[in-house]
């Protein structure tokens, strides 16, 4: 009776895409009972794959055999799928058919988007700024006699935040930061990301001070070549300033969940900052908010879910203008050249780090409180439900097996009592 789901996605892939696909598998593997799960991993970009020996990498390589076994015997068919990719390429392969996007970052959806979301009975996303802008986006379609009119998408559209992730934290070998006080900023390096002017503008405020900035980063994945790369951009960000009294720390290639908390948690690092252009969710934030450290950041886009509550703003806020996207950052089908985003005001900013740095007790005493906010609300345990029912509403599940179990006679006697 267990409903056979196949879930498509980059689920061994260290990228943001590659978390949420493990973390749907979590949920869905909280409730094996009524979930016969199948699992087909894709390439995403150049990143590299998760290295941990672990019981759930070992859970999801069983699955990934199980399904190539299954693939080999039969064609389908699987009652749901799940795919957890751009829309771009989500395909009707199930009865069911749900698509998972980490959602959009902009003002708008590509049209594709829209069109591609129409043949899924279903859309999930992982914030509400996602989930409004891929509701309110209008595209403009012709009809085969040549009239245009205006169209929004029809599938229901679900919002099912990340969850928090317990665990105990491990130092990274090696690292010792030389200032007591120190900036933190995590992120990918990219348009998106606004990461030059996040690091320029940083120095530009602190040049004289033994004040630090931590930063870890990388462009496509970890390898050496790529650490080069991200180095020798941080050099050239730099050269302007050789006398520069304040620190830059790089930290660069796999770290894992466990060091990560321990960098969060560390009493020289006191404040993460992130001025990127828009995010589907804010993982970094997030993962920040867990342990008790204010966050320096714009008031748009998906990280609101988890800043701000009951109408109060728990976090350092910078201000900003929405403007039409980069050329360089236009990505035909993604990113369209029609959006706009978020662009961080510099002297906003410089004065918010300058504030968190000279009263800092200000910023720490609702970041603590944002923590036990975050602990509660987002706890595994809580997000897996909503994101189990989002997939297979357990009560219509338990009322189908009610309904099987009975005989055709019984049905009939039902449905002629209704």
């Amino acid at each position: 009776m267990r409903k056979k789901i196949f879930v498509k996605g980059p689920v061994l892939s260290q990228s943001g895409y590659g978390h949420q696909a493990r973390t749907a598998l979590k949920a869905l593997k909280s409730r094996e009972d009524i979930f016969d799960i199948y699992v087909e991993n894709i390439n995403w970009g150049k990143t590299g794959w998760i290295w941990e020996d672990n019981e759930f990498r070992n859970w999801i390589d069983d699955k990934i055999k199980k399904t190539v076994a299954y693939s080999a015997e039969r064609d389908g068919p699987f009652d749901i799928s799940l795919q957890i990719t751009i829309p771009n390429e989500w395909v009707r392969m199930a009865q069911v058919n749900i698509g998972f996007t980490a959602g959009i970052e902009t003002t708008k959806v590509s049209p594709d988007w829209v069109a591609k979301g129409t043949e899924m009975d279903k859309i999930i996303v992982v914030s509400s700024h996602s989930k409004n802008t891929y509701k309110d986006t209008v595209v403009t379609a012709q009809s085969p006699d040549g009239a245009k009119f205006d169209y929004k998408i029809q599938t229901p559209v679900e919002c099912v935040n990340y969850p928090i992730i317990e665990c105990v934290p491990q130092g990274i070998k090696g690292f010792k930061p030389e200032t007591d006080f120190n900036f933190l900023c995590v992120s990918q390096w990219g348009p998106r990301k606004n990461f030059e002017n996040t690091i320029k503008w940083w120095v530009e405020e602190f040049n004289n001070e033994n004040v630090g900035l931590i930063i870890k980063a990388n462009y496509l994945n970890n390898c050496l070549l790529d650490y080069n790369h991200t180095r020798n951009a941080i050099f050239n960000i730099l050269s302007p300033y050789p006398n520069r009294k304040c620190k830059i720390y790089l930290l660069h290639g796999d770290l894992s969940r466990e060091q990560m908390s321990w960098l969060y948690s560390h009493n020289k690092v006191k404040a993460l900052i992130n001025i990127a252009h828009g995010e589907g969710f804010g993982l970094p934030m997030f993962e920040a908010t867990q342990f008790g450290l204010p966050v320096v950041t714009i008031g748009w886009s998906g990280q609101l879910d988890f800043l701000v509550h009951d109408g109060k703003k728990y976090f350092a806020e910078v201000e900003f203008t929405l403007q039409p996207v980069q050329q360089e950052a236009v990505w035909p089908g993604v990113i369209e050249a029609n959006s706009m985003w978020a662009f961080a005001d510099k002297t906003s900013y410089q004065v918010r780090i300058r504030d968190v740095f000279k009263n800092y007790d200000k910023y720490k005493k609702p970041a603590k409180e944002l923590q036990k906010i975050v602990l509660e609300k987002f706890a595994e345990e809580t997000i897996h439900k909503q994101f189990v029912k989002n997939i297979f509403d357990e009560e219509l599940f338990e009322m189908e097996s009610w309904l099987m179990q009975l005989g055709a006679e019984d049905q009939e006697e039902i449905v002629e009592h209704a």
